[in-house]
């Protein structure tokens, strides 16, 4: 069996920060300016409007991640998110806040859901991000992903499974990905399939196709071996029993 998955932090709107963060002190959300506070509303209330013009506003035209995504390509995922999950809703809670220049850095964290048909099957997406954004005057010019976890659900008894990853790993180290699941399979087969695979820009529309396999414990157990330079890593697993199947993709930062 083989199925097609789809990673969704770009089409979120929360790229990866090109520069670098300077140490600056991280002020508590309540004493954050009223400009900030309105600039992360208004972005949060044209994304559930799916209004992509007012989106296209609040972005820089020099917008870009790390990943060498532009902001025609990301405006281009978020229409095809958009398409597929009709009533993606996003909420987003400011964590901490820092002066930076004439503007703003911002830490927050992004939840969103949705729900998609295929086929005549429901599918409900749940996903929250973690991201330091730095504002210019009106726009939104950089971002940075701290910690990104998306799942994929569908059936009437898809898997429930916990992850166990960290979020970040120095380089040369090796480390394990384990999705359990948590319930007892009893008589039911369970399928699935793991893999590890860098962030890059093409994946973003043109995401892997994984290949499942006959499992013969109850969840996924992989190690990563070691990676040999800085970068960002999605970490993905699908399991498939009669009642379900579930999806999860997180991100995982390896640094010096």
């Amino acid at each position: 069996m083989i199925y097609r998955h789809w990673f969704l932090s770009v089409i979120l709107g929360l790229g990866i920060s090109l520069g670098t963060h300077s140490n600056l002190r991280a002020e508590s959300p309540d004493t954050a300016p009223v400009e900030l506070k309105a600039l992360i509303t208004q972005i949060d209330a044209a994304a559930n409007r799916q209004d992509l013009e007012r989106i296209k506003s609040l972005y820089s035209d020099q917008y870009v991640t790390a990943d060498g995504l532009m902001l025609d390509k990301f405006t281009q995922g978020l229409q095809q998110l958009w398409k597929k999950y009709p009533d993606l809703n996003y909420t987003t809670e400011l964590l901490s806040w820092e002066k930076n220049g004439t503007g703003w850095i911002a830490e927050t964290l992004t939840t969103l859901k949705g729900t998609h048909q295929d086929s005549g099957r429901k599918i409900q997406l749940e996903g929250k991000i973690k991201s330091r954004q730095t504002f210019q005057g009106d726009k939104l010019i950089r971002q940075e992903i701290l910690s990104e976890e998306t799942r994929l659900t569908s059936g009437e008894d898809p898997p429930e499974v916990t992850v166990n990853l960290p979020e970040t790993v120095k380089v040369g180290e090796s480390f394990d990905f384990d999705v359990i699941v948590s319930e007892p399979l009893s008589d039911d087969l369970l399928a699935g399939m793991a893999m590890s695979e860098q962030v890059e820009s093409n994946r973003y529309l043109d995401p892997a196709t994984m290949q499942l396999e006959l499992l013969q414990s109850g969840g996924l157990f992989k190690r990563i071996s070691p990676i040999e330079n800085p970068q960002n890593r999605w970490l993905s697993a699908i399991l498939v029993r009669s009642g379900g199947i579930t999806i999860v993709t997180h991100r995982v930062r390896i640094v010096e």
